[in-house]
Formats: structure tokens, sequence, C-alpha cells
């Protein structure tokens, strides 16, 4: 059953310690290993996403009435929504090493999703596990133990400066909205 923690509101989390440079370094090595399979790894997340999340088709009208994985791996509507997620993800990697630039990608991304698409922030830790999660499967000779933490203190570090945006823009949930 799907759960969803902290529906419609923000959470309060304490900013993890920076990233280190070999924690740096690490999430970079795997990331290009990663992203040189940007379109499949992708559609992976996001076929992952839906079929664990049902939920969070709702806030996709190309294709939140697709049941069937096989269709939604299909789908050019979902195909160009993954290059978007793994290009945003990509510009984050590439910043690491400037923090003002990667906070300038998340605020972007933050209002996009806050104000636009009326997503609540808790889908945002929910894509974080989820990419760990594909990451670890696809690629488990690169998803080391180290490298994972590594990548789960990064997305803790987001998913903080992504709630940050959705307070600042005083963000509640507006409605059950399907589209």
């Amino acid at each position: 059953m799907e759960r969803m923690h902290g529906e419609g509101e923000v959470d309060h989390l304490e900013r993890p310690s920076p990233l280190t440079d070999k924690e740096k370094v690490m999430i970079q090595d795997s990331w290009g290993k990663v992203y040189q399979n940007c379109d499949d790894a992708g559609v992976a997340i996001l076929v992952r996403l839906f079929v664990n999340f049902p939920s969070s088709k709702q806030f996709f009208s190309q294709f939140k009435d697709i049941e069937d994985q096989e269709e939604l791996e299909k789908s050019q509507q979902l195909r160009k929504h993954a290059r978007r997620v793994m290009n945003g993800y990509n510009a984050v990697v590439e910043s690491l090493d400037n923090s003002e630039k990667m906070v300038s990608v998340l605020r972007v991304v933050g209002k996009a999703h806050a104000l636009r698409h009326n997503v609540e922030p808790a889908y945002f830790k929910i894509l974080n596990d989820v990419i760990l999660e594909v990451l670890a499967e696809a690629f488990s000779d690169v998803m080391t133990p180290e490298v994972a933490a590594a990548w789960t203190k990064l997305f803790a570090s987001l998913y903080c400066t992504i709630t940050a945006v959705y307070e600042e823009l005083g963000w509640k949930k507006h409605s059950a909205s399907t589209g």
C-alpha cells in the first residue's frame, strides 16, 4: 500500500552536513556512469515511481491514466519528462562545487513544482528514494554502500533546499488537483 508521510505539509528537517570532497567525487563518478544511459535510467526511475507510488501519476495529465507498465515505458511524454528529470539531476551533480548554482537550479524546480504543478514536497523524498533503489539495482557495480551513503546525504540536502523553497512560497496543498 502506498504511504505518504506528512502529506500536504512541508517537512522540517535538519540540514545534513556538507558533502566532503571525497563524497562529491564519488557522486560525480557514479553519476557519470548513470548519465551515459540517461534515457533508460530516467524511464526506469519514473516507471518505478509510478508503479510503487501510483498517486504520483496524478500530476501528469499525459500519462496519469496509463496503467500498463510496458505502455508507460513506451510513452514518448514519459521519455521526455524522464530526460528533463535526469538533466535536472545532472545540473545538480555538475554544480556540487558551486552551491549558489545548485540552489538556483533547485529554486527553479521547487517553484515550478509548488506553484505550477501543485506537487506535495514529500514526492521529492519519494523520488530520491526510488532513484537510489533503481541505481542500486541497475548499477550495482557503481553503487557501493559508501557511494549510496554519499547519494543519501546529497538527497537529504536537496530535499531540505526544496522544502525551504516551498516554505518561502508559503506553500499549502491547494487541492487534490489531477492535472
